[in-house]
């Protein structure tokens, strides 16, 4: 099926880039504190992950990361894994976690505790609403928009192997499904999982086409491949 809408797109004279989004290795060093935007290092000591990962993916493709220390690890080990041949990262700041402000080095089970939940929200706080000295994720989805616009312009028709975080994969999604900011909430996205959107354009306009969401490379071990709130 996916190669004959390709050829199809082809035929009506779509460019089709594809983006491969991966959220970056779980974070064990937090001692249970927000860290949003904080520089905290992950954990790549699961090969078995990675390397299942890698062979999903494709050789020839743009690599993209946010800034953060943790996605830069995370796409090292991929490319390790899977024998690439050490393509350039590209780090991006526009594709980084929310900004959680002076929330971040907070205990987060104490500050959910003192936060009203919704059924459908499994996040710190409501859309629209900006942590103090941070961002809403109304905010990280303008940013990443920016982003993904600036990729698609730069590599018509490539692949985007793109490592970030979960806050950005669900704004990309809310991009890619025209939903309201809140209505990315819905989606779970866990460490080392895969997300794919394909990004058509053509001369009667532009749209994406959701291929995968949150594809586990392999069963989750205890919590290994899953991972907590930022």
């Amino acid at each position: 099926m996916d190669r004959l809408v390709a050829s199809k797109a082809a035929t009506d004279h779509f460019t089709r880039t594809r983006w491969w989004w991966i959220r970056h290795a779980p974070v064990r060093v937090d001692e249970g504190r927000i860290y949003g935007q904080r520089d905290l290092p992950c954990d790549c000591s699961e090969v078995a992950v990675f390397a299942a990962l890698a062979a999903l993916l494709p050789q020839d493709a743009v690599w993209v990361t946010s800034h953060l220390s943790r996605t830069v690890q995370t796409a090292k080990a991929i490319q390790a894994a899977g024998n690439f041949a050490s393509p350039e990262i590209h780090q991006d700041r526009d594709f980084a976690e929310q900004h959680l402000g002076d929330w971040q080095g907070l205990d987060r089970q104490s500050f959910l505790l003192g936060r009203q939940q919704e059924p459908d929200s499994f996040w710190y706080a409501a859309a629209d609403e900006r942590a103090p000295n941070g961002e809403s994720f109304v905010d990280v989805v303008e940013r990443v928009s920016t982003g993904v616009a600036r990729v698609n312009r730069a590599h018509p028709g490539k692949d985007i192997i793109a490592v970030a975080h979960g806050g950005t994969i669900r704004a990309a999604l809310v991009i890619a499904l025209r939903v309201p900011p809140r209505s990315g909430f819905a989606f779970t996205i866990d460490n080392c999982a895969l997300t794919r959107l394909d990004h058509y354009e053509g001369k009667r306009g532009a749209g994406w086409r959701v291929t995968t969401v949150n594809q586990r490379p392999l069963p989750a071990s205890g919590d290994k491949a899953g991972g907590a709130l930022a």
